[in-house]
């Protein structure tokens, strides 16, 4: 049995999906994990982590759009606006989506469907910094 941890450092550029599953493969390979299960969270309140479709650009666009719906960007609705018109709707959009996702490792392969891919979802419309933590444990 063992552990290891990876900090994945990601610069996002607005609003979108931010897909890092080929990052997370390749520290799986480099790191000869064989059975196990990965956690991966991210330590923001404005941006999220989900496993989302891979193959057509179109889901992207349509759960931005979505979510802008959901918490528009009118610092008119908001009492939490210190950063802005987006703020508060960041904040809004990351509590209904994930910051922890869990995935299991078997025979060395990161078991996802056939679509699916990892995501860092951005909330902010400004540039930001974001770190998304590994935490392999197993074998």
């Amino acid at each position: 049995m063992k552990q290891k941890f990876y900090n994945l450092k990601i610069n996002t550029n607005g609003q979108k999906l931010y897909e890092f599953t080929n990052d997370t493969v390749q520290w799986i390979n480099q790191n000869n994990f064989e059975n196990g299960i990965i956690n991966l969270s991210i330590q923001h309140t404005s941006a999220s982590l989900i496993v989302q479709e891979n193959a057509d650009p179109d889901v992207q666009n349509d759960l931005i759009n979505f979510f802008n719906k959901l918490a528009p960007m009118d610092k008119k609705l908001y009492v939490h606006t210190t950063e802005g018109k987006d703020d508060m709707p960041a904040h809004i959009k990351s509590s209904l989506t994930n910051n922890q996702v869990s995935l299991s490792i078997k025979d060395s392969e990161l078991l996802l469907g056939t679509w699916q891919g990892l995501y860092l979802f951005e909330h902010r419309l400004e540039q930001q910094n974001r770190t998304i933590i590994h935490h392999f444990i197993g074998e």
